[in-house]
Formats: C-alpha cells, structure tokens, sequence
C-alpha cells in the first residue's frame, strides 16, 4: 500500500489495527462461515460485540450509570432533528459557532420558530473564535453547542457549567480529550473523525431528560425507541460498529483519552509552534481557541499567490487532505487520534522546506 500522510477532515485516517480487524471480519466473522455483513445482528455473536462496544464507551469516558448509549444511523445531521423533537417543550438555545453548529440551530427553528433562540455567534469574524460573553435563557429545555469546529478550526476546551441541559455534537473531538459526562444532559456525534467510519451515529444521553415533550415523536427519531431495543430497533449498521469496536479498543491500548489527549496536544503544539514561527504562514483561528484536531492555516500576507505552490509540494511529498474547506480557503491539516505525530513532523518539514524555497 502506498504510503501517505492522511489529513482528511473525514472520512480519515484510522488505526491500522482496526482496518485489518475490518479485513479479517468482511472475510469471516468470529469462525462463522460468514462476512460480518452477513451475520444476523439477533445473533449471540453480534450481542457480544455491540454489548463490548457500549462497554468501552463507558469504561473511556467514564460514563455515569443513568445514561445511555445509543449506536444509530443517520449521522450528526438527523441529531440536528432528533434533538429538538426529544428535548424541546418551550424553548431551546444555541451557540453559533460554524457551519455545523449553524445547521443544527436551522433545524430547529424549522420545527419551533422564534422559541429556538440563538444566545450567540462568531459569523462576524468567519467564526474564528468562540464567543465568551453571552446569557443563556433559564427558562430553555436545553443549551446546544458544538464542541469542535471542523471547518474553521476552533474548539471549546472545557465542559461548562450550564444552568440548563447542556447538549454538546461533539463529533470531532469525542476520545480525543478528556469530558466529565455528567455536565451534558446529551453528547452525539458522527464515528468518522475520531471514533470509527461513516455510517454509525452514537448518542449519550441522560434518561431523566427523556419523555417530557408531551407530544408525539416519530418512532425513529424518538430516543426511548432505541433505547428499549438496545440500538437494535432496526438493523445497525454492524459493520461501521464493528470498526467502532475495534478503534475503542485501540484508544484503550493507547493509555484511554487520557493518553490520547497527551499525544493530540503534542501533536498540535508541533503543528501551530511551526505556523507561528514560519513566515509564510499564519493561523486563521483565536489562539486561545485553536482546535486540538483541525489545525486551520493560510499564506501569509505578501505570499498569496504561493498557494498552489506549497499543495504542490505538500502532495509531492506524501500530504493528503490538507486543502481547506472552500469557505475558508488556505489549508487545513486534521490531526485526529489516529494521525500519527511521524505525519505531523512530515508537514512540518514541508513547511520548512517551502519557507527555505521562497527565501
């Protein structure tokens, strides 16, 4: 196989050791006879595997007993919906903080009008900071706010302390650091980034909040559905679970969040100490709010037009996924748990070696 340096915003780079469990279990599942994605999700086998995967969500992130884990389809986007249709009675409130955040915020002033209020954004400056100074209504159901900004490179470094149900999409930054569970009523995300591949959602979500809205809530999109069935209303999907499974037990092996957060902050520090130094380059974020796993750059002023230059030699050299998202331009270098820091360095020496090509 060809080797690359793998900085896809996500789908993205995953443990090697996860894709050749993967390989094994399309082949044969457990000495069955048959691929994973042909075994029956009733069977004991495939129980063993989604009750291990709860398991180590739980053990990782320590999660309280009085919580769920739910595995569903549909990504972080249907949680935009989900969300409100189990959560909302008379008000919501939403913090603004990107393109994704902005989404979830859109879906349920779809559903509730001006009753979903936003309490603050960061649009003004092209969402490059998070906003510090705002009220959040007491009267809300809940308070939603997105965790880790994949697009525009921001994160929200602390757990807060919320007068409401705090309710975090923390797809791109989930393992990654360590989170106290029991300041959110509601954590969920898409596996993509940092916990599996696309087609598996998981929720956590605190049960006494369940069940309040005194309406009725599609069967699907009503929580407490999932939660009777185990996340087996449907069929899951097994094998973006079965990827799920063996990440986890990878992160595990790692030293847990803990020892994935020691490498993910070594890891940035290498990346932004050298955006910082080289003249060619600037950050596009807040320092104070720069994202542990989306490290957002542009040219600096003066080296505009070196754009093309520098994805040129970066591609030459082995660099994938670096491009920025379209509505920021530039580049951007994903850094998630399974990124190693050898392609950290490697990006770091390309940088270099462009800034000694200009000079």
């Amino acid at each position: 196989m060809k080797t690359v340096h793998n900085f896809n915003a996500g789908p993205c780079v995953l443990p090697k050791e996860a894709i050749n469990a993967g390989i094994e279990a399309l082949k044969e599942f457990k000495g069955s006879g048959m691929s994973v994605v042909e075994i029956s999700h009733r069977s004991k086998d495939w129980e063993a595997v989604m009750g291990e995967t709860e398991a180590l969500w739980r053990e990782l992130l320590n999660i309280p007993e009085n919580y769920k884990v739910l595995f569903l389809s549909g990504g972080a986007s249907t949680q935009f919906l989900m969300v409100p249709f189990n959560l909302f009675h008379k008000k919501a409130a939403y913090l603004e903080t990107g393109v994704w955040a902005k989404k979830a915020y859109a879906e349920a002033k779809g559903l509730f009008g001006e009753a979903a209020v936003k309490v603050a954004s960061s649009a003004d400056r092209n969402y490059t900071y998070v906003p510090k100074q705002y009220d959040i209504p007491k009267d809300a159901d809940y308070f939603h706010i997105t965790t880790n900004n994949t697009i525009y490179g921001t994160e929200i470094h602390k757990d807060y302390d919320c007068p409401v149900t705090l309710v975090a999409d923390m797809s791109s930054d989930i393992m990654s650091r360590p989170v106290d569970v029991s300041k959110y009523g509601l954590i969920y995300g898409g596996a993509q980034k940092n916990v599996g591949t696309a087609g598996v959602t998981f929720v956590i979500v605190r049960e006494d909040i369940l069940g309040k809205t005194g309406r009725y809530i599609p069967t699907m999109l009503d929580y407490t559905t999932h939660i009777k069935d185990g996340s087996m209303f449907n069929t899951p999907p097994v094998f973006p679970i079965l990827i799920m499974n063996e990440t986890l037990k990878w992160v595990k092996a790692q030293g847990g969040v803990a020892g994935m957060y020691k490498k993910n902050v070594e890891k940035a520090a290498l990346l932004y100490n050298e955006i910082d130094r080289n003249k060619v380059f600037t950050g596009t974020a807040e320092k104070e709010d720069r994202s542990l796993m989306n490290i957002c750059f542009v040219m600096n002023k003066g080296y505009e037009e070196k754009e093309e230059a520098f994805m040129n030699l970066a591609k030459e050299r082995g660099m994938v996924g670096i491009k920025g998202h379209r509505s920021v331009g530039g580049f951007r270098a994903s850094v998630y748990n399974a990124c190693p820091k050898s392609s950290v360095e490697a990006l770091v020496k390309c940088m270099q070696e462009f800034e000694k090509m200009l000079s």
